[in-house]
């Protein structure tokens, strides 16, 4: 039997999709690129924003339309959140997250009854992080670990604590034996991610740099990036421990999501812009090649034109090397919900284009400023005439050398192209 997979939303999201495939994999399934050919038809969704369960909406009907005697399996976040508005829609079963632990069983029980699954069960305090070990990812160059999962955090915009539940945290033995396998497998990078990553430990009395030197400490893996942190967790004791490690590849992902004061407290953010600002500073002193990545949230309840005007100014004054921009989205259930004060869906647009056009901007002229510098890139594809791959600061680079992806390449770069730079490699 044939499944095709669907992934929506993160990072996370698409390392459990791999568990799911591995464990279908377990009883006879192989993977397509095609629904049409699918006997399964797993979509893993998101619910971080009302655009992403429209999506999860749209994609399950058409899969329904597109291959009427395919199983549809609808997973992930938005059926945890909102099990009502997930029962409504076609799919012959639905569970909640931790579908990677509960899929064979719900599949198999369907086969042999076809009669409709729903099985959600509500997160619960003193839950503890569950999910096994993969042997292998289906990405060739870099490989997504989670390590962490839930968030107690209070942001009032957020949905994603009731998919999610508390903070749980995987254990340094289950994080080493990942490792080892994906370093057998020939992978030379991996990715640690969780829902609130900068949260690992607390649940365990570990940091994430533990996770982090754990995995460096493996032999064949020779770079580990980070997914998403929390400013106000990354303190200096994380920084100095990361700079001691020197596989870490030095690109931060702080989430900034506005750089107005009076924003930040309203969506209960746990730090001020100027204490953001002092940690970019503080971090692109310890590493001479860091960037800044982030997300920026425009049109939050009450957001003036100041307060917006104040966030645009900021990015300016970080200068990050890739923003993502997205316009607030009511999510019921949430504080910001019983909010007054919401912002035009049109004005909210207008401030997501001018945001997404200045950080551009400075996107642009960080690439510009790295023109005669020298990186070490991970390749990853050869894409038309060129081989393509990234720096440990997370700089697309392309070259015009036929690169195995791979490989470990030392570049120079001599100038911009696309959404990186162009660059030769250093004999």
């Amino acid at each position: 039997m044939k499944v095709f997979f669907h992934t929506l939303g993160c990072k996370v999201n698409r390392y459990e999709t791999e568990k799911m495939l591995s464990e279908l994999e377990g009883i006879g399934f192989t993977l397509t690129d095609t629904p049409r050919d699918a006997d399964l038809i797993v979509i893993n969704s998101c619910t971080v924003t009302a655009e992403s369960d429209r999506k999860t909406r749209q994609i399950t009907r058409r899969y329904k339309r597109q291959n009427e005697g395919a199983i549809i399996l609808l997973t992930g976040c938005m059926p945890q959140a909102f099990p009502r508005d997930a029962e409504e829609l076609p799919a012959d079963i639905i569970l909640g997250n931790g579908a990677e632990r509960n899929i064979v069983k719900a599949v198999t029980e369907y086969l042999g009854s076809h009669a409709r699954i729903v099985k959600i069960s509500p997160h619960k305090k003193g839950e503890i992080f569950e999910g096994g070990v993969l042997e292998d990812f289906s990405e060739r160059t870099r490989a997504y670990m989670k390590i962490e999962d839930g968030c107690d955090r209070g942001c009032t915009y957020c949905i994603i604590p009731k998919a999610r539940g508390r903070v749980r945290s995987r254990s340094l033995e289950d994080i080493e034996l990942e490792a080892e396998n994906l370093a057998k497998k020939g992978f030379k990078e991996i990715i640690l991610v969780g829902i609130n990553l900068s949260s690992f430990g607390k649940d365990t009395s570990l940091t994430l740099a533990d996770a982090v030197k754990t995995v460096a400490d493996i032999k064949g893996i020779e770079r580990v990036r980070l997914g998403s942190l929390e400013p106000d967790l990354t303190d200096d004791a994380l920084l100095d421990a990361l700079s001691k490690i020197p596989k870490f590849c030095p690109q931060f992902h702080l989430s900034l999501q506005s750089g107005s004061e009076a924003t930040l407290k309203r969506m209960n953010r746990l730090y001020s812009a100027s204490e953001y600002l002092a940690l970019t500073q503080k971090i692109k002193g310890i590493w001479h090649n860091a960037s800044i990545t982030t997300d920026i949230m425009v049109g939050f309840i009450g957001e003036s034109d100041e307060e917006f005007n104040e966030s645009l100014e900021f990015a300016k004054k970080v200068g990050f090397l890739k923003a993502h921009i997205f316009p607030y989205s009511v999510r019921e259930g949430t504080f910001a919900a019983t909010m007054k004060g919401r912002v035009n869906e049109a004005v909210k647009a207008d401030r997501a284009a001018k945001m997404a056009e200045e950080c551009d901007k400075i996107s642009e002229e960080i690439l510009k400023s790295l023109i005669g510098h020298t990186r070490s890139v991970l390749f990853e594809q050869r894409s038309g005439e060129y081989s393509h791959g990234y720096s440990e600061d997370y700089i697309s680079v392309y070259v015009k050398e036929d690169i195995t992806p791979g490989e470990i390449k030392n570049i120079k770069i001599l100038g911009t192209l696309n959404d990186g730079v162009l660059a030769e490699i250093i004999k």
